[in-house]
């Protein structure tokens, strides 16, 4: 008779130990606390987005600049005024510093994603024209040929048509 004897019983697999999960669950919580970046401009303009019938949705967000027109929030109002402004990043510019914001927009981008930059301008629906188009010639001057006019899709009740 041998020494080691195997009986009807098999022991089966042994469980899966769950001690190191705690441990990697923190890990995942800490690379995306560290990799998600949170909402980089604090809009400083009212705006409401004009309405159009036929939109297109931006494919790559991380390639798009954003230029805000509107008049200034309620706080800004007794030093800005209520005419509209133009805002870059988190301050309010004049048009002459477009061409410096551009620059500063394409210095940070990959070199081979520089072509592909997109400027979106977010402007109120009463923003006047003229300052539109004095936005546009500084974007002409700064090579940001790309331009997106943001706007909200109108809704069309086809009851009424």
């Amino acid at each position: 008779m041998s020494r080691f004897s195997r009986k009807g019983k098999s022991k089966g697999v042994p469980p899966i130990s769950t001690a190191s999960l705690p441990d990697i669950v923190f890990m995942l919580l800490f690379f995306f606390m560290v990799s998600t970046t949170m909402k980089e401009t604090e809009v400083i303009v009212k705006y409401t987005l004009p309405e159009a019938t036929e939109t297109v949705k931006l494919e790559k967000k991380s390639l798009v600049s954003y230029i805000y027109v509107g008049s200034p929030r309620l706080q800004h109002q007794a030093l800005y005024g209520t005419d509209s402004k133009i805002q870059l990043d988190d301050s309010f510019k004049n048009v002459n510093d477009i061409q410096d914001y551009i620059a500063s927009e394409r210095e940070k981008r990959d070199e081979k994603e520089r072509p592909k930059m997109t400027v979106s301008l977010k402007a109120d629906e009463k923003t006047k024209m003229g300052l539109v188009q004095e936005i546009k010639t500084e974007l002409r001057k700064a090579s940001a040929l790309k331009l997106n006019y943001s706007s909200k899709k109108r809704v069309v009740d086809s009851r009424f048509n």
